[in-house]
């Protein structure tokens, strides 16, 4: 693999771990998580690792086919800004439900996410139907913890 080739593979590759490296640092399982109420169908506190793994790696993958695909720098530099709101998006999203123990605000900035998660794959089904594809299931993890999120206040609320 040449040097230009690598290069998106790199870049994917460190965004996706520093994204979920600085998101695992702010997500404290304290007492204030421990004391919340979780609706039964919530999946076990070990899952959310393995399954975000899995999510940010797909994340990457897709980052790197889709920048491939790209037919512009434009269109590269677009890809890479939304990859990049997304990524502020799910650390903000940490920040708010764990550090500032607001599951409420992280619920409504959780809608923000998701609206990028769409973008996302609109944009990169553009170039790529395979980059768009590998983004579904973030789409789809990012639903059912929009879910989970707005149970948690229900159950509860109110905060702040």
């Amino acid at each position: 693999m040449n040097r230009a080739a690598f290069f998106p593979v790199v870049i994917a590759a460190a965004f996706a771990i520093i994204t979920a490296l600085v998101g695992s640092t702010i997500t404290v399982l304290d007492e204030w998580y421990y004391s919340l109420v979780q609706p039964a169908w919530a999946p076990p506190d070990y899952m959310f690792g393995i399954i975000w793994t899995a999510i940010f790696a797909l994340i990457a993958l897709a980052a790197v086919v889709g920048w491939r695909a790209a037919q512009t720098r434009r269109d590269a530099e677009v890809m890479v800004g939304l990859f990049a709101l997304n990524g502020f998006l799910n650390i903000l999203w940490s920040f708010l439900f764990f550090r500032m123990q607001r599951p409420d605000l992280a619920f409504y900035e959780l809608l923000l996410l998701w609206l990028s998660i769409a973008a996302l794959i609109w944009f990169c089904a553009r170039f790529s139907k395979g980059a768009a594809l590998l983004l579904l299931p973030y789409l789809a993890w990012v639903t059912t913890a929009g879910v989970l999120n707005w149970q948690v206040v229900q159950l509860n609320g109110p905060f702040g």
